[in-house]
């Protein structure tokens, strides 16, 4: 369908109501045709013009030293900032909600704000799940599991992980978007880890990375934070090391779980979390840091809390781990779906006349 010759001309870059070009040939209402006539007539001028120099040269006693041939080159375009408040240069995402910062994430602690994240690993999910208000989504390495169907974290691929964090960016209007760095990628030394760190924002829309460790991941994160990548570190139960701790356990060095957390921020994390410590030693973590700490299995004293997706909407299959709490039965309510379709298909009752062209 032909759109409207005043969006052809202008490219839909322009929104009187703060809007953006999506795709609508909806012609704009009379009231916002007077706002675009400058617009306008300025792109038909200087598009048919073969001395687009001398329209800007008539203009310059009209507008002021503010348009020049330099700063305009005569696109039509850069005609924006003598237009009206309201007539803005929009791009394709200004009509979105602004994406929380990792400074305001962080500032959430100091304002007494409890801090709710949760995995998401494909755009559809994260788009349900940044509209229902979550702070922070991660593109966790736990895709390997839940996903993948793999009995670890280890086996997910940095390309697998950057795939997944592209889909979750692109759906995510207002969370913070975190991804985690997988095994090994930030144990090959600190040029490696910003290399691999810095591919995955590059590659992305994610905003900062998680890496599993403390002290001794130090001068990781250090590096990584002096290369203007923020990280969010991880103490406690680290699943990446499964096998060296001989299983998923609860961890109850309380003196070695603070120095990783201290450590952690003390080169620059802008978040930590705590998985599978005791309530008391996550309560003394969360009140030594100043930034904010997130729990799974960590008790009701830390900043914030973080669970997987699949667990908290009943799409885990098998025992859940204790740290858990199944806010919906999605699983069932798919199979019965899904169920109630095969049969409707083998009764032939679908599809109905409702559901055919005539």
């Amino acid at each position: 369908m032909a759109c409207c010759s005043e969006q052809a001309l202008l490219g839909q870059r322009y929104s009187s109501q703060g809007g953006v070009g999506n795709g609508s040939c909806v012609p704009p209402p009379p009231f916002q045709k007077v706002k675009f006539s400058f617009t306008l007539v300025m792109a038909k001028l200087l598009a048919r013009s073969r001395e687009p120099s001398r329209v800007v040269d008539s203009l310059i006693p009209f507008v002021g030293p503010r348009i020049t041939r330099s700063s305009c080159r005569y696109d039509p375009f850069r005609f924006a900032a003598f237009f009206p408040k309201n007539c803005q240069p929009m791009s394709s995402h200004s009509n979105t909600i602004k994406r929380l910062t990792v400074p305001e994430f962080s500032a959430m602690k100091h304002k007494g704000e409890r801090i709710a994240m949760l995995t998401a690993y494909d755009y559809s999910m994260a788009s349900l799940v940044d509209q229902a208000g979550i702070d922070g989504i991660l593109v966790g390495d736990s895709m390997s599991m839940v996903v993948q169907g793999h009995d670890s974290t280890l086996p997910v691929t940095l390309d697998e992980m950057i795939y997944h964090a592209n889909m979750v960016g692109r759906a995510v209007q207002r969370a913070l978007v975190v991804v985690d760095m997988p095994f090994p990628s930030n144990y090959l030394g600190v040029h490696r880890a910003i290399e691999n760190a810095g591919n995955i924002l590059k590659r992305s829309q994610a905003q900062a990375v998680k890496l599993e460790g403390g002290a001794e991941q130090s001068s990781v994160i250090a590096g990584l934070v002096a290369a203007g990548i923020p990280v969010m570190a991880h103490v406690g139960l680290r699943p990446q090391s499964v096998h060296q701790l001989g299983g998923y356990r609860v961890q109850r060095d309380a003196e070695q779980l603070m120095e990783d957390a201290v450590a952690a921020e003390n080169a620059g994390a802008f978040s930590v979390v705590l998985e599978c410590i005791p309530d008391s030693v996550a309560t003394e973590i969360s009140a030594k840091l100043r930034i904010p700490t997130i729990g799974i299995g960590a008790g009701p004293h830390c900043d914030g809390q973080i669970l997987v997706f699949h667990d908290l909407l009943g799409l885990t299959p098998g025992k859940l781990p204790k740290h858990v709490k199944k806010y919906a039965e999605l699983g069932q309510i798919i199979r019965n779906a899904v169920a109630a379709y095969c049969e409707d298909v083998k009764q032939q009752q679908f599809p109905g006349p409702e559901n055919s062209f005539q």
